[in-house]
């Protein structure tokens, strides 16, 4: 009895601490001041676990269309270059100034398997700028900026420039 007791004591005052600090106001949260360590774990590891439970059902269409491509990256162009980067093309004001910085999709797309792209695009990531696009975008739109980011990994700057250039005054639908 006197352990269930004593821990009852202990998660009552470590319950209290948890409140007194999240009052306090003493956590920094500017985006100008990155997390302190253990912070920075637990959102990492919760963002990981989340996305790997919530993506592990979805089945991916086959992403080697070329159109789907294309659609993709207009897309892609439009509403994910200015914080994600491209190839050649440096993060925009906006993307520079976010915290967590976004990724450099280039590079970490190819990391990630395309049920766990199209779950991010979809459903965003919460308090990371990260919008939810399943909100704008049917799910076959969002397919299409998979079948782009599946290439954009080992698209040169000059590919990208050339399918910007093929794309110049086209815009998504």
């Amino acid at each position: 009895m006197k352990y269930i007791i004593r821990t009852l004591i202990v998660i009552a005052v470590v319950a209290a601490a948890g409140l007194i600090f999240l009052y306090s106001g003493t956590y920094n949260i500017s985006a100008m001041v990155p997390h302190n360590k253990i912070t920075l774990w637990m959102i990492h590891r919760l963002t990981d676990n989340s996305e790997e439970h919530y993506s592990k059902n979805i089945v991916a269409p086959n992403l080697n269309d070329s159109s789907m491509v294309m659609t993709g990256f207009l897309h892609y162009r439009e509403m994910c270059q200015t914080c994600h980067g491209a190839p050649g093309i440096e993060r925009s004001e906006i993307g520079k100034g976010l915290y967590p910085h976004p990724p450099n999709l280039a590079h970490s797309a190819k990391e990630m398997p395309p049920s766990m792209l199209f779950w991010i695009t979809k459903n965003g990531i919460k308090m990371t700028g990260m919008p939810a696009f399943g909100k704008t975008h049917t799910d076959d739109k969002i397919w299409d900026i998979v079948a782009f980011l599946e290439k954009l990994p080992n698209m040169t700057k000059e590919q990208y420039q050339l399918l910007d250039d093929a794309t110049k005054g086209k815009s998504v639908e």
